[in-house]
């Protein structure tokens, strides 16, 4: 990989990228409230098992399949993603999230250089989501897909495991930790995102899904899912 590509990767992949990845927990703050994560073993099991079960499965993949249908050209296959995307929200909050982080990416991408492309993602009905705009940035790079995926992953992680970091809580050091643990599951969560065929990839995480539910109308709340 060119210098620039990598840097550029690193860039997307930083919890600093301006798109708010920060501020949501994806269910995990109401399941420390519902007592299922309480430790640092708990919260590294409960990431791992999101990695693996739900993200692999379903926004990794569609990063991957996105990625090349950016580079074809391809709108039709680009707007049907995104529709996927939007239809397997199974909650307001899960909806909001990457409708809401796919916008802010796309302005990101109107201050980079001049790509006619960016005019159609900002097009897509009801809004570009996060995994489909994440694709035509990483596109820009010219990085291979699995670099991008690995991206894509890691700065998914570093935001979940700062989210951790607040609502179990637990110190730097037990986050760095889970960190390291799903940086060495990353790589594999990738290669079977790769593998996954189009009537393969699924977005049926039910307990997630429920906990997402529940955080809606939790009394006390730091993150916005």
């Amino acid at each position: 990989m060119s210098a620039p590509a990598l840097l550029h990767l690193i860039w997307l992949a930083s919890p600093a990228l301006p798109v708010g990845g920060f501020s949501y927990s994806e269910a995990l703050e109401p399941a420390v409230e519902a007592g299922l994560v309480a430790n640092e073993a708990q919260a590294a099991g409960w990431l791992a098992d999101q990695l693996h079960l739900s993200l692999a499965r379903s926004d990794i993949a569609v990063v991957c399949r996105t990625l090349d249908a950016w580079q074809r050209g391809d709108v039709a296959a680009v707007t049907a993603l995104n529709d996927w995307v939007v239809a397997t929200r199974e909650t307001h909050e899960l909806a909001q999230q990457t409708q809401q982080m796919g916008r802010s990416l796309v302005e990101w991408l109107k201050n980079r250089p001049a790509d006619a492309r960016v005019a159609t993602l900002a097009a897509l009905a009801p809004a570009p989501t996060w995994p489909v705009a994440f694709a035509l940035a990483a596109a820009q790079t010219g990085a291979t897909p699995r670099d991008a995926l690995l991206a894509f992953a890691f700065g998914w992680a570093e935001n979940m495991v700062q989210a951790a970091l607040k609502a179990v809580p637990l110190g730097q050091s037990a986050g760095q930790r889970i960190l390291a643990r799903l940086a060495d599951e990353i790589p594999d969560a990738v290669d079977h995102a790769m593998r996954l065929a189009d009537d393969e990839r699924q977005a049926y995480a039910p307990m997630l899904a429920i906990l997402s539910s529940r955080h809606e109308t939790q009394y006390s709340r730091l993150f916005r899912s």
